[in-house]
């Protein structure tokens, strides 16, 4: 690659909270704003961004609520969905970036639908790793295997699920794929359960009320990868019902869930693709 740092990282002040972002590329290229998931930080897509600055797109990388030390409020209803999609737009409008190409993975991903349906206004295309439609994911859940597939989402929300998945060095987010570099900043004290808040504050009582999203009326791209252990493809594919605008299914073959670090040339063709068709 020719650009070894991904970006200059930045703090950015959103009321009382503070991001960490990094920012690079050329200064007058399209931006595209870069959405991580759980439970790594904006450093998911290292692989990927340079590849984008060298395709002559700008990027925008936040660490979110929770993963930015000065993002981290202490009660779980501070990581409610409405406030997940206030920070990324306060950024946007502190740093005075009027629209830009959202993408986003995982938890990110759904993030970016909620954001390209309720603001369609500020983003020309999204382009989603891993995680279907809201709405795809619910019909999901009757008649295939997501809701197995979704079971680890229960321990995630109990009590002392921060020990389990620390203890013997991490051993279950390692299992599951976690880099160590990557498991390093969830060791700081509240730092994971922070990332935990998310579930915890969005898949507990009225799931149906909190999670529910309008249809998108952007160009969208959707990559899942059939080595997903997490999220089925029935979640992936049935997100075109819910996009009344183009949609592109992309498969990814032999890849687990971590698209952006193990697929990370082909995210980015993706999201170069999208911000030239729209």
């Amino acid at each position: 690659m020719s650009e070894a740092i991904p970006g200059v990282l930045s703090q950015v002040a959103v009321g009382d909270l503070t991001f960490d972002v990094r920012i690079g590329g050329p200064e007058s290229g399209p931006w595209v704003l870069l959405l991580h998931g759980f439970p790594v930080d904006g450093r998911c897509y290292d692989e990927v961004v340079p590849r984008l600055h060298e395709s002559g797109l700008r990027t925008l990388v936040i660490d979110q609520r929770g993963y930015s030390p000065g993002a981290r409020p202490g009660d779980v209803a501070d990581y409610h969905l409405g406030h997940l999609v206030s920070d990324v737009i306060g950024v946007l409008d502190a740093l005075g970036v009027g629209y830009a190409i959202l993408v986003g993975h995982d938890w990110g991903g759904i993030l970016a639908w909620h954001l390209a349906a309720k603001y369609p206004d500020r983003f020309t295309g999204l382009v989603v790793a891993s995680t279907g439609h809201p709405s795809a994911m619910r019909d999901a859940l009757v008649g295939t295997d997501q809701r197995e597939r979704s079971s680890y989402i229960l321990d995630f929300v109990a009590d002392g699920a921060e020990e389990k998945l620390l203890a013997d060095d991490g051993a279950v987010l390692r299992a599951a794929g976690v880099s160590e570099d990557e498991l390093a900043p969830l060791r700081e004290p509240g730092a994971l359960t922070a990332a935990l808040n998310w579930y915890r504050a969005n898949f507990v009582g009225d799931i149906k009320g909190t999670m529910a999203c309008p249809p998108v009326e952007i160009p969208t791209t959707l990559l899942w990868s059939d080595a997903d252990a997490a999220l089925g493809r029935e979640q992936a594919q049935g997100s075109g019902r819910y996009v009344y605008s183009d949609f592109r299914f992309c498969e990814l073959a032999g890849v687990d869930h971590w698209i952006p670090q193990n697929a990370a040339r082909a995210l980015a063709s993706e999201i170069a693709l999208r911000s030239s068709v729209f």
